[in-house]
């Protein structure tokens, strides 16, 4: 087994990979009804794929229709498979490769945001660089006391990692994040 097969994480690829692991953002319309995402999350799980990030909200209310946001990783045939199979699933609506839609557009990435709660328990100097690195982020107090802070971040998920990051030193003890929302760029829908 190679380098490649393990870092996707599945037994399933035992054979030789010589396509580069890629990470994708899908965004998939389904019926909002009981047991449909559990049925989404099964095809990952049984066939050895890792989801890295997942957001799920209803957003047509009049029809019932929610919108599964899923950020995961694979060689391009692996995506295609996964693409394909949702595809092949009752309850799916639609399911569009957001990250190959970007690249076709010019761009290198769909635009993407998510929300995450940064504790931060520190005293005296660090806890000065804490506040100062947090407005330099645009993060937001939601929560203080004389012993912690709980910031509110919003952006890219790497500018969540580099506050996630540059918080540790200065007394991380816990972070919630939300996942990946992700959509289209320009005036297309989905």
């Amino acid at each position: 087994m190679n380098a490649q097969n393990i870092a996707a994480g599945s037994a399933y690829f035992l054979t030789e990979e010589t396509e580069a692991l890629e990470t994708h953002t899908l965004s998939v319309l389904v019926d909002n009804e009981p047991g449909v995402l559990a049925r989404v999350i099964g095809l990952f799980s049984g066939r050895g794929y890792n989801i890295d990030s997942l957001t799920v909200s209803e957003t047509q209310h009049e029809r019932h229709i929610s919108r599964i946001t899923i950020v995961t990783t694979g060689t391009p045939h692996v995506l295609d498979q996964i693409k394909a199979q949702l595809e092949r699933m009752i309850p799916v609506h639609k399911v569009s490769d957001l990250t190959t839609t970007a690249r076709k557009n010019g761009y290198e990435k769909p635009l993407e945001r998510e929300l995450a709660l940064v504790k931060v328990a520190s005293a005296g100097d660090k806890r000065v660089e804490a506040l100062r690195l947090a407005e330099a982020f645009r993060a937001q107090v939601v929560d203080a006391n004389i012993e912690h802070f709980v910031f509110e971040i919003t952006g890219r998920p790497s500018k969540i990692e580099q506050f996630i990051t540059i918080m540790q030193p200065l007394g991380l003890v816990g972070v919630c994040r939300t996942g990946v929302a992700a959509m289209n760029r320009g005036s297309q829908g989905m």
